[in-house]
């Protein structure tokens, strides 16, 4: 390690960024939401104090997501809120240079969107940007030893999106990403309750479902929670009791999505790589894996054990961190993963 070195690992994600600094570990915690005026484009709030105003705000101020389906769909507030992230991560003085920087990106990235990311960072405040995919640090986080031809399988269940990969010699030997992940089941729910109840509610509320009463697999009790929204009809507030039976039926579907796309990664995997993950059992990671039933759901239909990581929600930027230690050894710039994917078909 560099001498005043600032290097810096990334989980950018929709829903959460996290920030491991070298030697310190994760410094930055914080929901990928901006809040801005609309009127001069100046940045009113980052993180959770953004998150907070989501459908809150008045007209001229609006609170969003800055990212879509794991990849930057705005590229200036983007920037914005890295340099705020950055300079709350890193040390600043006179003879501090830049940081570098090792985010990760999504399985199913395109080139234009690796280049898109690399250039907000270095837009951002970065030295230097190095890409690994989101599985392979979320493996790496997790604890998994990589190291030997020994086959590992993780789903990482995100906020945008699902990353599933087969991981051996510390690389990636087959993967997929798919955009069901923890976001499109909260809007799944918000659908729901607007046809089903005939109120509607934010997305806030529909994440607070989704945690506490949300399954992908039935419950031996059936829970309640009382949720409150507007009423479709009359705009009046309206509260009514929801149950985790009704939001089973709910998530099902995208939970069924799910796992065929990890029947698919299995399907085109090696027979030698499914006997190793039929024997390590696959590892669940990401804050989107803790919904329950989710390692009973993945259990049933393909048959091998599943493991909820430690901590899953942070095992992307824990992966980073370790990579810090190689990351003399990296190249910069796009690691081209569609490419490399396409090769591989």
């Amino acid at each position: 390690m560099q001498l005043f070195s600032n290097d810096l690992g990334v989980d950018l994600g929709t829903s959460n960024v996290l920030i491991y600094s070298a030697g310190k570990g994760v410094v930055v915690r914080e929901p990928s939401v901006v809040a801005v005026d609309k009127n001069t484009g100046k940045i009113l709030q980052v993180g959770a104090a953004a998150k907070n105003m989501l459908g809150r705000t008045p007209g001229n101020v609006v609170a969003m997501h800055p990212l879509k389906d794991g990849v930057i769909s705005d590229h200036e507030m983007t920037v914005k809120m890295l340099q705020i992230f950055f300079k709350s991560a890193g040390k600043s003085g006179l003879f501090t240079p830049k940081p570098r920087i090792i985010v990760c990106v999504p399985s199913g990235i395109t080139e234009v969107e690796e280049r898109t990311v690399i250039n907000a960072c270095i837009e951002a405040g970065a030295r230097r940007v190095y890409l690994i995919e989101e599985p392979l640090a979320a493996a790496l986080g997790a604890g998994l030893d990589l190291n030997n031809p020994n086959g590992h399988m993780v789903v990482d269940i995100g906020g945008g999106t699902t990353d599933i990969a087969v991981l051996s010699m510390n690389g990636v030997a087959r993967s997929a990403s798919t955009e069901v992940a923890g976001i499109a089941m909260d809007e799944a729910i918000a659908r729901y309750v607007r046809r089903k109840h005939g109120v509607i509610i934010g997305e806030n509320t529909a994440e607070d479902i989704k945690i506490q009463i949300g399954c992908v697999y039935p419950r031996n009790e059936d829970i309640s929670m009382i949720v409150r929204g507007r009423d479709a009809k009359n705009g009046t507030p309206k509260d009514l009791n929801l149950f985790s039976s009704e939001i089973y039926e709910v998530l099902r579907r995208p939970a069924r999505q799910i796992v065929e796309e990890v029947l698919s990664v299995l399907e085109d995997s090696s027979p030698e790589l499914v006997a190793d993950i039929a024997t390590n059992g696959i590892t669940l990671t990401g804050g989107g894996s803790q919904i329950w039933g989710m390692d009973l759901l993945l259990k049933e239909r393909t048959g091998i054990e599943c493991h909820l990581a430690d901590d899953p929600q942070s095992c992307v930027a824990f992966g980073c961190g370790k990579t810090l230690g190689w990351i003399n050894h990296m190249n910069d710039g796009p690691i081209n993963v569609a490419k490399n994917r396409a090769l591989k078909a």
